[in-house]
């Protein structure tokens, strides 16, 4: 049953009580997997609105010197970005008197922090890939955003760009993410919290639609973060890979090792796997059909792993990861 408006009301209190007046277990039907913020590591930024780092952009020349002739002397270069931090928020505002009613009060607020959590988590995520300064200059800037367009050039970003050679609108990608607090992690602003932060405003006077006031509770929700690539190398993109091909993973002697190709690119874009926590992510289209792979092909390079006691699949030993963030109607890299 879906209810309107912002305030939680009557309707959101019967929706969630079992035949004992208690509030009953909710079915989260609505969550997302996206293990990729568990992975990332966070580093407190050196600036009050995000991090600056610094990048080597050229190094010195040696000389071969001869006898009797001098040496000229050379210096790198270098060039300084700032990766900004974004501000995401939330509230959670109801009736005193829906919330105390059969004396759930707590347990009432608590259900519905959890979807707010949730939905918090889900949009961190989706614009960790997806954010873009350029139509929404609210948020920050995304991975899709930095890697939108291949080039062959080793010192470009695009480089690490791979175009699978998908076309239309049914198109996604995989990542490959070398994360560490060297080459690519999440930032928040220094002097602030890391992740995401919780305040129980307790009871309060709201107002309404007449300008009338009654008394409720509110909760604020707030994550100040970030991603920032200080060595862009340890990101690789599989772009344009065209999702209504995948089903003929399972049956053609050349479309089943494509995209394994295209895997392998990507490790070899990846500058020095012990430097960093190497780790491949995909969504569930995807998967699956790699986990077929894995089953069925007896592919060398792909494995079924256990990991904290769950299966996982791998390749050359990173693990694979679904991240339901990631969509299936993705705009072409160039």
């Amino acid at each position: 049953m879906s209810t309107l408006g912002t305030k939680l009301n009557l309707v959101d209190v019967a929706s969630r009580l079992d035949p004992d007046g208690r509030i009953a277990p909710i079915a989260e039907i609505l969550n997302e997997t996206n293990p990729i913020l568990d992975d990332m590591p966070w580093v407190e930024g050196n600036l009050p609105t995000g991090h600056r780092y610094t990048r080597r952009l050229s190094l010195p020349s040696p000389t071969w010197r001869k006898l009797n002739s001098g040496v000229v002397p050379g210096k790198s270069s270098t060039t300084q970005e700032d990766a900004a931090c974004a501000m995401l928020e939330a509230y959670s505002e109801c009736d005193k008197k829906i919330a105390d009613l059969n004396g759930n009060t707590a347990a009432f607020r608590a259900s519905e922090a959890v979807a707010q959590i949730e939905g918090m988590s889900q949009e961190l995520a989706d614009t960790l890939f997806y954010g873009s300064t350029t139509t929404a200059p609210e948020e920050f800037k995304g991975l899709a955003a930095y890697y939108s367009a291949s080039s062959a050039t080793v010192t470009n970003i695009g480089y690490n760009v791979i175009k699978a050679g998908g076309s239309g609108s049914d198109n996604t990608s995989m990542w490959l993410v070398g994360w560490s607090p060297r080459s690519v992690f999440g930032v928040y602003p220094k002097a602030s919290k890391a992740g995401l932060t919780f305040e129980d405003k307790g009871q309060v006077t709201l107002g309404d639609a007449t300008n009338g006031y009654y008394e409720g509770y509110r909760s604020h929700f707030a994550w100040e973060c970030g991603v920032a690539l200080p060595d862009w190398r340890y990101v690789a993109r599989i772009a344009n890979i065209d999702v209504s091909d995948l089903a003929t993973f399972g049956g053609s002697a050349d479309a089943a090792p494509a995209l394994i190709r295209y895997m392998i690119q990507a490790y070899h874009k990846i500058p020095h796997m012990g430097a960093c926590k190497p780790v491949f992510y995909c969504n569930s289209t995807v998967k699956q059909w790699l986990d077929i792979m894995a089953m069925e092909k007896n592919n060398v390079m792909l494995g079924i792993n256990d990991f904290g006691g769950k299966p996982i699949t791998t390749f050359w030993g990173i693990p694979i990861k679904k991240v339901d963030a990631l969509t299936n109607a993705e705009s072409l890299a160039s």
